[in-house]
């Protein structure tokens, strides 16, 4: 599969909905993950990243347009030890309570379906990544088969993170009435030694019309140092 600039690739889609890329920087020497927010609607808009220690939450940016938050308020980024969870909704809590009593990504995402927004049926995008001399990540997404609210299909894809680059995964394939859930498998992409690159390379190339939130975190393999980056469209 050809390693693609994520300058080039992220432009050709006006709303890929939300995305999630984990790796490794180019050099090897950092783990990476970023995750990013898109939205159409006022509600989905109204979102802002705040960090709270090592975690990620989304709040609400104006709390006096407050509507429904089932879907669109939850932890993106929680922290377990050296494994990073990062998920497009609450299924976050889910993978971290299975993975702190001894269970498996796999086994906590069996227990969680797409999200219930007909006609979308918005996937349920997952992974998680181990860092202890190296990185070796999983994605997973869960969608309706061909739209239909009765079946899910879920899928994981594991990497030994022996490369350089990242694998970015997203909800949809494009701004469609219904949406089209992601297809194939995860693009693999180039990731930037410097996370400022990095940052600023998935940032400008959203469509900025749809984009809402940010955050781009690398994690030193050897060190443990962490850095993270987040954007808010409301914060300037």
């Amino acid at each position: 599969m050809e390693k693609l600039k994520l300058k080039d690739l992220l432009p050709q889609n006006p709303y890929w909905g939300r995305g999630i890329i984990l790796g490794l920087s180019e050099d090897r020497a950092y783990a990476v993950c970023a995750y990013f927010i898109m939205g159409r609607s006022e509600n989905s808009r109204n979102r802002i990243f705040v960090a709270e220690g090592d975690n990620i939450n989304i709040k609400a940016f104006d709390e006096s347009k407050i509507q429904d938050t089932s879907l669109t308020h939850y932890y993106p980024l929680k922290v377990l030890g050296n494994t990073i969870i990062v998920t497009n909704g609450d299924q976050t809590d889910t993978i971290y309570d299975y993975l702190s009593n001894g269970r498996t990504f796999e086994e906590a995402l069996n227990i969680r379906s797409f999200e219930p927004d007909t006609p979308n049926y918005t996937p349920r995008i997952s992974g998680i990544m181990h860092i202890n001399e190296g990185a070796e990540f999983k994605l997973s997404i869960l969608k309706s088969a061909d739209g239909n609210a009765a079946s899910c299909n879920r899928f994981v894809y594991s990497y030994d993170g022996g490369l350089g680059g990242g694998r970015f995964i997203h909800t949809y394939m494009g701004d469609s009435t219904p949406l089209r859930s992601f297809e194939g498998e995860p693009w693999f992409v180039e990731l930037s030694n410097d996370i400022d690159e990095t940052t600023k390379d998935i940032w400008s190339s959203l469509n900025e019309e749809n984009k809402i939130s940010l955050f781009v975190r690398y994690i030193g393999i050897y060190t443990g140092f962490s850095e993270t980056r987040i954007v808010n469209k409301h914060l300037k």
